[in-house]
């Protein structure tokens, strides 16, 4: 089984979020289950530096007005899982953001950008480099066309399987791209790519793909309806049972408390004491009161709408005046950053770190009591997956992926034992407060909060059972046989090419 995993980035090569987390561990886990899988992305500057064995393998043929395109093949880093890096310097080496300017404005011309990503995918896919793969699996609307024009290549041609990250983000451009996307007029249709008078990439992949899957089973449901549909609900329910949700895991290496070199000490649900150091190492480098019996409120997430940060804003007070800390790692709206910043400087109990940073998000998940993880809708979220296995409660909204994940510390749960958090059901202050005050009381139970820590550190979020399930709808849509893997599988070095040479 031959699998190109199409994406627009993946830790550590590139990362804006959830996205690239997934990137990384999901073709680890396939790899695994004994699938020969091949990342393929941009080659954007950061990508470059880190790529392991870096080497041209091909140099590309003019496509859409870029001249100068290769391809760069290399290893994810602390890996031997094969990357091809895409090099399209006028379209990836660039300052900013992956798909922004520095002033937060999206890149005029993103659709370009990503249009040229999923032809040079279709090409390899389809043997540029003596590889033909099997199955293809696109993500999210960057790589969105790239089912579309797998579905003009003649029989026999690779299968399609398009995961949806996040149906808010749809890749909307105006018609008159349709040249420039090497996208022929006659697929500008309701019954193709055109969405309300636009172009979407997203709609593409949903139309054209064989199999469409998204990272939860509750969002896959929630996308159905009107309300969470974002105006794509009907062309989803079109595809009927060839849409499915598959739960999204963790990379349970890189998010280990127990070998986590970020942290100023490893601990493990057997042996937690390290991590009251981590939270004492986090008040002191943050400029915090040093004191363990001070509850500490993380909130490690993108400043959005979509993670209702501006709910967490207005419950800041709440939680200074209940006696608590508050620690907040993260960067997106800049009305929210300034705001943000501007609480930092009011209270002496709030500390507020703008921008992302890997090591910060790791040690705010160690040094945390709880985590903030609200959403007015959320596919899957990991923050909150992270927060459970460093022994972090969660309070999250009762929405998609967050639902299928955690479970509320209610009387019942707390008895029985299976509660992890505290979930809530309406997207406001007033139910962010409750859920985060219940948490607070039970902080102060020493006991019970060390049972609910040990739950949620006893839950297994690694991917290889969601892999497992991936690599059934790979060989499904394949339609070649499918035997589980049951020794871990070395991943394939990378395809050998006469034409490769060193990258000075």
């Amino acid at each position: 089984m031959r699998a190109l995993f199409v994406t627009a980035e993946a830790y550590p090569l590139a990362k804006s979020g959830g996205l690239a987390d997934v990137s990384r561990a999901l073709p680890l886990a396939l790899a695994r289950q004994g699938i020969d899988i091949r990342i393929l992305m941009p080659a954007y500057s950061s990508a470059l530096l880190h790529l392991k064995n870096p080497r041209i393998v091909a140099r590309l043929e003019p496509l859409l007005g870029v001249e100068d395109g290769t391809l760069i093949s290399g290893e994810l880093p602390d890996t031997d899982l094969p990357v091809w890096l895409v090099d399209a310097p006028s379209l990836y080496r660039r300052s900013g953001g992956l798909y922004q300017d520095d002033d937060g404005r999206d890149w005029a011309d993103n659709g370009l950008r990503f249009a040229y990503l999923s032809h040079v995918a279709a090409k390899v896919a389809c043997g540029l480099l003596d590889w033909k793969a099997d199955v293809v699996h696109a993500n999210d609307w960057h790589a969105g066309l790239l089912p579309l024009l797998l579905s003009l290549e003649p029989a026999p041609r690779p299968a399609t399987i398009f995961t949806i990250h996040n149906l808010a983000f749809q890749g909307n451009f105006p018609r008159d791209i349709l040249p420039a996307i090497g996208i022929p007029d006659r697929f500008f249709s309701a019954d193709g790519l055109e969405f309300y008078g636009q172009v979407s990439f997203l709609k593409a992949a949903i139309r054209y793909s064989d199999r469409i899957t998204t990272v939860s089973p509750t969002y896959a449901k929630e996308v159905l309806t009107p309300e969470f549909g974002c105006g794509l609900d009907g062309v989803l329910r079109d595809r009927g049972d060839d849409f499915c949700g598959i739960l999204n895991g963790i990379d349970a290496e890189l998010w280990n408390p127990a070998t986590d070199k970020n942290l100023a000490q490893t601990y493990s649900a057997r042996d937690i004491a390290g991590k009251r150091i981590c939270k004492a190492e986090l008040q002191c480098a943050l400029g915090l009161e040093i004191c363990s019996e001070t509850p500490l409120v993380g909130y490690v997430s993108r400043l959005t709408d979509q993670k209702m940060a501006d709910v967490v804003l207005q419950a800041v007070p709440f939680l200074v005046e209940s006696g608590a800390q508050f620690v907040l790692v993260g960067e997106g709206d800049p009305a929210f950053e300034h705001a943000f910043e501007a609480l930092g400087g009011r209270y002496p109990g709030v500390a507020i770190q703008i921008g992302y940073h890997e090591a910060a998000a790791h040690r705010l998940q160690a040094g945390a009591d709880i985590l903030l993880a609200p959403a007015r809708f959320e596919p899957c979220g990991l923050t909150q997956l992270y927060a459970m296995r460093y022994g972090t409660i969660p309070v999250s909204r009762r929405t998609g992926g967050l639902a299928d994940t955690v479970v509320d510390a209610g009387a019942a749960t707390l008895s029985n034992r299976t509660a992890t958090g505290f979930l809530f059901d309406d997207a406001d202050l007033a139910s962010l407060e409750d859920a985060t005050g219940r948490a607070l009381a039970l902080f102060e139970e020493p006991l019970a909060w060390r049972r609910l820590q040990l739950q949620a550190m006893a839950q297994d979020f690694s991917w290889d059972a969601s892999a497992a399930q991936y690599a059934a709808l790979y060989h499904t849509v394949s339609g070649l046989p499918y035997a589980p893997a049951r020794e871990p599988a070395v991943a394939p070095a990378p395809v050998a090419n006469p034409e490769r040479q060193a990258i000075r």
